[in-house]
């Protein structure tokens, strides 16, 4: 999807895509990824969940990302949680970053967006020796009959470009990007958790995806959401829907 620009849908992005959960700090934490003093850059940060997370354990961080809409967002969000983090335009090919300035470098549901053989070769040089990537996803599960599975089933009758759906939430070929731009000690986990929406919210986040808000104009936008609307009614009327994600982390060293 050439045309996407999560800039578009950066209200919807900000208020309703939460992001990575408590867990997922608490098990980079207790398996040694972060002590809580590194200098760390965050690729693709978006509104800056991992970032803010990070600075909240005690990091240094920068989160670069190429719309400035989202950073703006990000910047808000922070201050209100009076955390301090900066915040960069650049892309992961081109981060503007000095070379061996950071110890580590996380990419947060949106590695698969980027170009990887350009991606790694940048992340190798502003690695500090011994360095740390961390490359992490945090996506909603399709089970067949599922609200998920009704729902991608709805993007792909307004977007047939949509290709991103009926996934499993692990990423095999992450271990080959790692493993060819010659990182070390490549490891991963994965685990499961569920997470409560409304069905405002549910469909806010649907809006926030590359599938709906990402790609599509805004008359089309609302036309998914209507019928998005409906669909959620009609089959799953409980006023909380519980939504089944994959957290799926792999990290290697420089």
């Amino acid at each position: 999807m050439n045309d996407l620009d999560f800039g578009r849908t950066a209200g919807d992005y900000r208020r309703y895509r939460a992001g990575f959960p408590k867990s997922f700090f608490e098990a980079l934490k207790s398996r040694g990824l972060i002590v809580g003093s590194e200098d760390v850059a965050d690729l693709g940060t978006g509104t800056g969940t991992i970032a803010r997370g990070l600075a909240g354990m005690g990091c240094k961080v920068t989160g670069v990302d190429p719309s400035l809409e989202l950073l703006g967002y990000a910047a808000d969000i922070a201050g209100e949680d009076g955390l301090d983090v900066t915040w960069l335009t650049g892309t992961a090919e081109a981060t503007r970053l000095k070379t061996e300035s950071v110890d580590v470098i996380t990419a947060g549901q949106c590695w698969h967006w980027f170009e990887p053989e350009a991606a790694i070769a940048e992340v190798r040089r502003i690695l500090k020796p011994d360095g740390l990537l961390l490359i992490a996803h945090f996506d909603w599960l399709p089970l067949l009959g599922n609200v998920v599975w009704y729902t991608e089933k709805l993007i792909e009758e307004v977007n047939s470009a949509w290709d991103m759906g009926d996934g499993c939430g692990i990423y095999p070929e992450w271990f080959r990007h790692m493993g060819h731009g010659g990182f070390s000690e490549i490891e991963s986990f994965t685990y499961q958790e569920s997470v409560p929406y409304s069905h405002e919210a549910w469909r806010g986040r649907i809006r926030a995806s590359a599938g709906i808000g990402g790609t599509l104009d805004l008359e089309k936008v609302e036309a998914f959401d209507r019928q998005h609307a409906t669909m959620l009614v009609e089959r799953f009327p409980q006023d909380i829907l519980e939504i089944p994600h994959q957290v799926f982390v792999i990290h290697g060293r420089k």
